[in-house]
């Protein structure tokens, strides 16, 4: 039956956990005996205090001491340990920074550290420690050697460090070479500090519209998503293709406007999509939820971003798959985004059009957006008469009432009096040009006084 759930038993929730649990064991095992059919050729050597165990099956390394120098960038202790006769392709098992969840052969689930295999040439690349990588690599480190799925370049770009990048395309590293989850080094370089890296990458043929096996994004898609201004920048230099979907059907502006970010990072997302949309990107593309760019930015309250679109000529009453304006995207988010200032984005759709809220719904945007006043009176001030009842004051919580007495006491006063001659003009004005008004306003002569309160200047009070 549709919009159905089913409840699952705490056995049936156990064993799915349990079931994934295995699945994940059996891919680490797997990709673990990949990487040590490709060492099993030459026998280890041993020497000095047994750091290194002679087996002719695999090269792994347990020994503390040499993690140890490998993790400290200790220059003098990895030259001791990889001399001219020991072997640099080893297979490290370290312990992850991260807690998982297991389960023991008894069915006890219990948090235990994630582990991962990583190299020698892994360990001092991602960390920059470039005189222990050089010394591996003189050594004869294979660069392509990923037993964890990633090669020690895609590991140095996601690390943005720019002298291990340099030193592993010197020695041959493939820029284009694909980690088990199916992305390039590129792909990688999803950082400020990585931007040197995405030119070495570039500069050394890396493929600029490469698409990631399981979401097919660009390395544009994951710049833009990041909020990377230069990378997005650079990327566009070198061809890469500005309107290319993924399998959502995002293009990298969809992609930009579509992702979560905090107040403070509001201007790096507006200059990203900047950059996109003066590089051609198309404004009225649709993901596979037929959310234009306008209803993703709405969602996100960046305002900026959504007063260009409007401006470009974005429709501001288009709706998405669930039938969803970029009004009511924003009407949803509004509590949860009081730090954007919600209230300009309600504002800017208002000034270019967006169809009001009908009146017997202004209840429930109260109650839901009470906590922005500012987008409240931006509402209220569309409409030339509102009837508000006792019901409005019990819809809005005391402490907030308190918060904002004057405002709130406007507000529950419109229902005995009429709204001031000024606003009735202002309301007449505004019913007469439309969505036009942004574009009419600032070729008449108004002072900017009245064009501001024709535009919905806030005041924090209703009249």
């Amino acid at each position: 039956m549709p919009g159905s759930t089913f409840a699952f038993s705490s056995s049936a929730l156990r064993s799915l956990r349990l079931e994934e649990e295995l699945l994940e064991r059996h891919k680490y095992v797997q990709r673990r005996n990949r990487a040590l059919q490709k060492t099993s050729s030459a026998p280890w050597l041993s020497r000095g205090l047994g750091h290194f165990t002679r087996r002719m099956d695999s090269q792994v390394c347990s020994d503390p001491l040499v993690q140890n120098a490998l993790f400290s960038g200790d220059l003098g202790e990895v030259q001791h340990f990889f001399s001219e006769d020991a072997p640099v392709n080893l297979i490290i098992e370290a312990r992850g920074d991260e807690l998982r969840w297991t389960s023991g052969e008894l069915g006890l689930w219990s948090l235990t550290y994630e582990q991962e295999l990583t190299t020698p040439l892994h360990i001092t690349a991602s960390r920059g420690y470039t005189d222990c990588l050089k010394h591996l690599l003189m050594h004869g480190a294979n660069v392509e050697f990923a037993p964890g799925g990633q090669t020690p370049l895609q590991e140095a770009c996601e690390n943005g460090c720019t002298e291990s990048v340099q030193l592993l395309l010197s020695f041959g590293a493939n820029p284009n070479a694909v980690s088990d989850t199916g992305f390039t080094s590129l792909h990688y370089c999803k950082t400020p500090e990585s931007i040197s890296c995405a030119k070495l990458l570039l500069q050394y043929g890396a493929s600029v519209n490469y698409l990631s096996e399981e979401e097919a994004d660009t390395p544009l898609h994951i710049a833009a998503r990041h909020g990377l201004e230069k990378h997005v920048r650079l990327l566009l230099r070198h061809g890469a293709a500005v309107n290319k979907k993924n399998k959502e059907e995002q293009t990298p502006l969809n992609a930009a406007c579509s992702q979560p970010h905090g107040s403070d990072h509001m201007d790096l997302y507006y200059k990203v999509c900047k950059e996109l949309i003066e590089n051609n990107a198309d404004i009225h593309t649709k993901d596979r939820d037929q959310q234009h760019p306008l209803h993703l930015a709405c969602k996100n309250a960046s305002s900026k971003v959504v007063e260009m679109l409007l401006e470009l000529g974005s429709n501001v009453n288009v709706m998405s798959y669930s039938g969803s304006t970029a009004m009511q995207y924003i009407l949803q988010n509004v509590a949860y985004k009081l730090e954007h200032r919600p209230e300009n984005v309600v504002r800017a759709l208002l000034n270019y059009g967006a169809v009001r809220i009908w009146p017997g719904a202004l209840i429930k945007v109260l109650t839901y957006c009470c906590s922005s006043p500012r987008t409240i009176e931006a509402l209220m001030n569309t409409y030339d008469r509102v009837r508000a009842t006792e019901d409005w004051e019990d819809a809005v919580p005391h402490e907030i009432q308190q918060r904002h007495p004057l405002f709130f006491e406007s507000l529950f006063c419109l229902g005995q009096k009429p709204r001031s001659l000024q606003h009735l003009a202002r309301y007449s004005v505004r019913l007469h040009l439309g969505g036009k008004l942004p574009h009419v306003l600032p070729q008449l002569p108004l002072p900017t006084t009245i064009r501001d309160f024709l535009m919905l200047r806030f005041e924090d009070v209703l009249y």
